[in-house]
């Protein structure tokens, strides 16, 4: 089992939304970006949601993410695993999200992408003081929703 390390986040005091996945995965890791496995459709729903086009250089399209007041994190700071998959996350420490909330007083409310970020939100920090919802994952790994469920359901969540 590897070691990995997440990213710092990505947010603005004027951030009103933040998303959280787990723990990125190896080719996110290896490029250093965010959702960066070309068959996650993360930035195709942000793009579609934003009007930007998910083709973007990265920094345009963070910066696309924080024009619309949304910050990027994981709930993991770091862990061992085996791959990518978030089912092979094995000693899992987490990120400072209640500093992160200080430092953005206006986030009103965190999308977790995925189960596991939600599983793991809640083992580290069960009381909150923000709404929480767990939206499915953009992986390729969650082949249960459709794109287009993806995309509505985030569409939903999204609404500030």
């Amino acid at each position: 089992m590897d070691a990995c390390t997440s990213f710092a986040p990505v947010a603005s005091p004027d951030a009103q939304i933040l998303i959280l996945g787990s723990m990125p995965g190896e080719e996110s890791l290896r490029q250093g970006q965010y959702y960066a496995f070309r068959h996650n459709v993360f930035w195709r729903i942000m793009g579609e949601i934003y009007s930007f086009d998910p083709g973007l250089p990265y920094p345009a399209r963070l910066l696309a993410l924080g024009q619309n007041n949304i910050a990027l994190w994981d709930v993991l700071s770091g862990c061992r695993r085996a791959g990518s998959l978030d089912a092979m996350i094995r000693d899992a420490v987490p990120n400072e999200i209640p500093a992160l909330l200080r430092h953005c007083p206006h986030i009103c409310k965190i999308c977790c992408n995925g189960t596991t970020a939600g599983k793991y939100l809640k083992r580290f920090y069960p009381e909150l003081p923000v709404k929480t919802v767990i939206l499915p994952s953009t992986s390729p790994a969650a082949a249960l929703y459709t794109y287009q469920t993806k995309l509505e359901v985030w569409r939903t969540a999204l609404k500030y």
